[in-house]
C-alpha cells in the first residue's frame, strides 16, 4: 500500500499547490482532473485490487482468490505441495514482505503469491502445515500393525461365514 499512498499524497499536493499559488480556476480544474486520475488509477484502484485479493492457508489447502471484476481462484491441496520458498528484495526485507512460491505436483507447477506480509513467518507456517498433513497421512509402526490386524480379523470372519465349497 506504499505506492497507492504515495500517489494519493501526490494528487492532493498537486491540487493544494495550484490553489496556494492562486492559479486561474481553469488551471486548478485541469490540475484537479489530473490529480483525480492519478488517485483513481494508482491509488484507489490498487487499494481495491489489494482488498479483493485473499490468501488462505488451512490444514488441508492453500487457497488464493483474487480479482475485482473477474475472479481467479487457485486451490492447492497440501498433499500436492513439494516445496515452499520465499524471496525478498532489499525494500521488501525492510517492510517484512515478499513473494511466496508454492511448488506443487501437477500441471501448473509453481504458484507465486506476491506481496505477502511477514513472508518468512508465512513460509514457516505453510511448511509446518505440509509436514503436519504428511504426518497425519503417514502410517507409523503401531498404525501399520493395527491395520494388518484389522485386515486379518476381517479375513478370518469372512472365512467363517463362507459356506464350504463342494
Amino acid at each position: 500500500m506504499i505506492l497507492p499512498t504515495f500517489w494519493t499524497i501526490v494528487a492532493v499536493a498537486l491540487v493544494a499547490t495550484t490553489e496556494a499559488f492562486g492559479w486561474a480556476a481553469w488551471a486548478i480544474i485541469a490540475v484537479g482532473a489530473v490529480a483525480l486520475f492519478l488517485f483513481l488509477r494508482f491509488g484507489f484502484w490498487r487499494f481495491i485490487v489489494w482488498r479483493s485479493t485473499h490468501f488462505v492457508f488451512t490444514n488441508e489447502r492453500v487457497l488464493r482468490r483474487e480479482g475485482v471484476f473477474r475472479r481467479d481462484q487457485r486451490d492447492i491441496p497440501l498433499t500436492r505441495v513439494n516445496d515452499v520458498s520465499s524471496s525478498q528484495n532489499l525494500f521488501q526485507r525492510l517492510l517484512g514482505s515478499g513473494a511466496l512460491v508454492v511448488e506443487s505436483a501437477g500441471e501448473r507447477g509453481q504458484s507465486v503469491f506476491k506481496n505477502i506480509p511477514k513472508v518468512i513467518r508465512v513460509q514457516k507456517v505453510v511448511y509446518e502445515l505440509v509436514e503436519a498433513d504428511h504426518e497425519r497421512r503417514t502410517l507409523d509402526d503401531h498404525d501399520l500393525k493395527e491395520a494388518l490386524k484389522t485386515v486379518a480379523d476381517s479375513t478370518h470372519e469372512h472365512d467363517d461365514q463362507t459356506p464350504p465349497m463342494k
